[in-house]
Order: C-alpha cells, then structure tokens, then sequence
C-alpha cells in the first residue's frame, strides 16, 4: 500500500485499526512512534547494486490505555513527515513488536489497515544457479487424446 493510499484511507476513518496476520487486532492503545523514510542500497548476490527506498511506520504498544491515536493526528505526522523528511508516495513498511520487531507490508480491508507478511527472496536466481520452479500437474488431471505424440506435452 502506497502512503497515498493511507492518506486517503485515513480521511475517512473515524478510528483506526491494524490487524495482524493471525487475526489479531494490534491493541487500541497503540502509538505510531515513527514515521520515516528508509533507504537500503545494497549489492545482491548477483552483483547487481540495488536501490530500495519505503516508507516506515512504527508501532508501539504502551500502558497508555487512556489514549487512542486519531485518524486526522495521523495523518497531520504524516503530513509533518512528508515535508521535513521529503518523502514521496512509497509503500509502506510496518513495524511492530513481536517476539522480535516484525516487518509487514500494509493493506487495507475497508476496515482495518492489514499487517501483511513480508518474505525474503533471492534477486539473482538467474545468477546464483537458482532453478525456476517448475509447474505441479496432477497426473490425475492430465488428459491424453487419441493420439499422443512426443511433443505434444501429455507425456
């Protein structure tokens, strides 16, 4: 979800909520500690010189239970943010307090902004030896005609 997005969305919340991927609401409670903008530059294992730059919220859980972050106090860090920092229209990157401190893409279900899984990958497949993955068929569903012939790709 791009931070445009967010905007948007926040303009017509009238509270806010974020949602795990286990289901679980993140507490009512929470803080938006940080609103920044990230930047990696790095080389993949490819050799390749890569650029990435997001958007990062931080979420915190305090003993605060009085206080609720509004919608419009959000979005006015935001706003904050965008011009101090420059930050453009980026995805968003979220992090929040597990076990360790999660990082989670963000989307939106028309209630809730979703904290969604993040995955790591190789960027280089092509130069690390790293084969494609191959198409699962079920043998079960394969279909042969009456006539098969070596190229035809029933066999």
């Amino acid at each position: 979800m791009k931070l445009s997005e967010v905007k948007s969305v926040l303009g017509a919340l009238e509270t806010i909520g974020f949602q795990l991927p286990n289901g679980e609401l993140v507490p009512n409670h929470f803080h938006v500690t940080e609103v920044g903008k990230i930047t990696k530059h790095f080389i993949d294992c490819g050799g390749t010189v890569r650029n990435e730059e997001v958007v990062n919220f931080q979420l915190w859980n305090a003993n605060d239970y009085d206080h609720r972050l509004h919608p419009e106090k959000l979005l006015s860090i935001i706003k904050l943010s965008e011009k101090v920092l420059k930050i453009a229209d980026l995805e968003i990157e979220v992090e929040y307090q597990g076990d360790t401190i999660g990082k989670f893409g963000l989307d939106f279900d028309g209630t809730n902004f979703l904290l969604t899984t993040k995955q790591t990958d190789c960027l280089a497949k092509d130069n690390c030896g790293i084969p494609a993955e191959k198409t699962k068929v079920k043998l079960s569903e394969v279909t042969i005609g009456a006539s098969c012939s070596p190229d035809s790709g029933c066999c």
